[in-house]
């Protein structure tokens, strides 16, 4: 970006659930601070805009900008004005392209809370070259998928660095406990995925491919992660995890994109842990069968989602667990405040546009590791109420 901008970062998508989320934690967390980024809410309708600025609160000096995902004339124009685009328009397979291409052109940063991999994959072919020229940084996946996972490894990593000399040669990322609900844009985001699946069958093959986002080059077999088991160590039963299917190649594309600092032969699955004994055994076939068809016949709809109660008695914890080849072993925790989909997504996501606005590294399609690493760490830490630490 050589040319001033009018504002720091511009909130996409503003008047919906999330988006809304976002508006409100920047309006009340950094409104009043000198140091405060100068923000702006943007969205398709100025009169919906100006009902959700006075619904969160925020002042009525805040500049608001009307464009529609369908007009690439005006998401450019939009672009043009802000260093840094965050976008909660979902699904982004249906309402992304122009923007992510908009954003390309005019060099301007972008953070989404994307877990489509093949729309991701299919953007990474399409502009990861036109993003290193433009100097844009396209910051897929910046919320609970996949920053506590994708930080979380980066993080386990280090500590085994410290401690054994060297990187571990298989991690496994444990859900300990959660506690949250599926919005509609959640939902809406997995059907997009399987009709377009459903259409172009080479798509599943994507889906399935843990280096789906490391265009040429493929690891070692990875765990699948998708068969129940008893894991000794830590006394409890593990089971299949919803968003493990984008949060190991977000790992895997961190890995790549720093040149391999975890090795080439890294292997990585996500679960989730039960109980011990019969009760767990069962409760990971079910999580198996949940698999399955998670939103049940009644998805939620778009727009919709948990109360604010909800969100502000949420919370998750994960463990990574580093398995070295001499058999060392290290425990390191990533813990988050409120729901994890949304009161803590709607965090991540602006304190990774605000993390962007300082960061150097140079344009292309990458994840906040390989762009903000342990910048990011901190801030989350000091901000969004998560904690990153090495617990054994």
């Amino acid at each position: 970006m050589t040319t001033p901008r009018e504002f720091d970062i511009i909130v996409y998508g503003a008047t919906g659930y999330t988006g809304r989320l976002v508006a409100e934690y920047l309006a009340h967390h950094y409104g009043s601070r000198e140091d405060g980024p100068k923000w702006a809410m943007a969205g398709r309708s100025l009169a919906k805009l100006e009902e959700v600025r006075d619904l969160i609160g925020a002042p009525a000096s805040t500049p608001l900008v009307v464009a529609n995902a369908d007009d690439s004339a005006d998401l450019e124009a939009m672009c043009a004005r802000t260093k840094v685009v965050l976008t909660t328009v979902g699904p982004y397979q249906l309402y992304g392209d122009k923007l992510v291409a908009a954003c390309v052109k005019t060099g301007t940063d972008y953070a989404d809370l994307c877990g489509e991999p093949a729309w991701m994959a299919e953007k990474i072919a399409e502009h990861q070259a036109a993003a290193e020229a433009s100097g844009a940084r396209i910051c897929f996946s910046s919320g609970f998928d996949s920053i506590p996972f994708d930080l979380g490894v980066m993080m386990t990593q280090k500590a085994c660095v410290a401690k054994f000399g060297k990187p571990a040669p298989r991690i496994r990322g444990r859900v300990r406990a959660m506690q949250g609900t599926f919005s509609g844009g959640t939902a809406a985001s997995l059907g997009a995925t399987m009709k377009a699946a459903a259409k172009s069958p080479s798509l599943i093959n994507v889906l399935r491919n843990p280096f789906a986002l490391t265009p040429g080059f493929e690891g070692p077999d990875q765990p699948s992660g998708m068969i129940p088991a008893h894991e000794e160590d830590l006394g409890k039963w593990s089971a299949p995890f919803v968003m493990a299917p984008i949060n190991t190649k977000n790992v895997h594309r961190t890995n790549f994109l720093l040149g391999h600092p975890y090795g080439t032969d890294f292997k990585y699955d996500e679960m989730m842990l039960t109980s011990p004994g019969d009760a767990g055994r069962a409760a990971a076939n079910a999580a198996l069968e949940f698999m399955k068809n998670p939103f049940g016949s009644k998805p939620p709809k778009p727009g919709e989602g948990p109360t604010k109660e909800e969100r502000e008695n949420g919370f998750y914890d994960v463990v990574f667990v580093a398995d070295m080849a001499d058999g060392g072993r290290l425990q390191f925790g990533v813990k988050g405040r409120y729901d994890p989909g949304y009161g803590s997504t709607s965090r991540m996501l602006s304190e990774t546009g605000i993390a962007l606005l300082s960061c150097t590294k140079p344009g292309g399609i990458g994840t906040p590791g390989s762009f903000l690493g342990e910048d990011l760490v901190k801030r989350l830490e000091e901000h969004a109420e998560l904690t990153f630490a090495v617990e054994a």
